[in-house]
């Protein structure tokens, strides 16, 4: 899914930028940290970045060696915790647990954001979440095939779940790869949309792996594909979309990152203690338990995917007309 015109250039010239080092200061980290660590969170206490946050917080003093508080700064979009962050100083104590929502989506909804790609350097990722297709148990649609078909059919009676402009531009993309023609029906959150499946209020929905899970355990809902690119262990028999053939791989991942300039070693300080602390068995048991895969990657990779998604999902809010409220 690539995509070529004037919002990937800007994107892509930081990415390269970071690529070299030069976002980073040259200042030496040898005796970073001297004081605690903390780790903002856009959202409310007890919601499932901040659980991921709290792990993380719980685990990440022993490799450090001192204190990770979470501090949470709730708001519509995260928009305020991101900024926070962003114009925190870069010094490595103010950090970001950051979201699809909040890094990549807002960029392609919101016209204007106190905050850009370019005000952040990437650390890595600490969990990644697909998406799972769910429709209501008593649907005839055996199959996304057979669901798309159903939608061309009957395009009055096919609508979908969205609980926010996220899930709803992952959806448009469905849409635009199959050919289906569901409407689309606002919800506040992603466990209101799989009940609105359970009720038969909705046809479909694509949720994460949480809510979805606690949907299918109920047996009103059942999953037609998930968004990963292998199958889910958790759904063995339940088919990828590109193993139909549907050229979707999308996932909800949750990272660290912290404000643009924090000098490249205290990144790697970071990143290398992000990597132990998702490699430790309880915390993946954890993890696992939350209905997310535990990961870790490189900051130079989270910020190729960051400016590579961006220019591709703010292309699809325009061609949709998909704008934040």
């Amino acid at each position: 899914m690539r995509l070529k015109g004037k919002f990937l250039t800007p994107v892509l010239a930081w990415v390269q930028l970071a690529s070299l080092g030069l976002l980073a200061s040259t200042t030496h980290a040898a005796d970073y940290p001297q004081k605690p660590v903390t780790i903002v969170v856009g959202y409310s206490a007890g919601g499932g970045v901040d659980a991921i946050a709290r792990v993380l917080a719980e685990k990440l003093p022993s490799v450090i060696g001192q204190s990770v508080v979470v501090e949470n700064r709730p708001s519509v979009g995260a928009i305020v915790g991101s900024t926070y962050v962003a114009k925190a100083k870069p010094d490595g104590y103010t950090l970001l647990m950051g979201a699809p929502g909040p890094i990549i989506f807002n960029h392609a909804v919101y016209n204007k954001l106190p905050y850009g790609p370019q005000d952040f350097t990437p650390i890595s990722f600490v969990s990644d979440s697909p998406l799972v297709l769910l429709v209501n148990v008593n649907n005839p649609a055996k199959s996304v095939q057979e669901l798309v078909a159903q939608s061309i059919q009957t395009p009055d009676k096919s609508n979908y779940g969205a609980s926010s402009a996220s899930f709803q531009l992952i959806t448009e993309l469905f849409k635009r790869k199959t050919g289906a023609t569901h409407t689309h029906i606002p919800y506040k959150g992603a466990n209101d949309a799989v009940t609105a499946v359970m009720s038969g209020d909705v046809t479909m929905t694509l949720a994460d792996a949480g809510p979805a899970f606690v949907g299918m355990q109920s047996g009103r809902v059942k999953a037609l594909a998930v968004t990963s690119a292998k199958r889910m262990k958790e759904y063995p028999n339940t088919p990828t979309l590109a193993e139909l053939g549907i050229d979707i791989k999308v996932s909800l991942w949750i990272g660290l990152l912290a404000p643009a300039g924090t000098p490249a070693d205290i990144i790697k300080i970071l990143q290398d203690g992000v990597a132990k602390v998702v490699d430790m068995p309880d915390v993946q048991k954890k993890l696992t338990t939350m209905s997310v895969a535990p990961m870790s990657n490189t900051s130079d990779e989270f910020a190729k995917i960051i400016a590579t998604e961006i220019p591709m999902w703010r292309q699809l809010a325009i061609d949709n007309k998909i704008q934040a409220n």
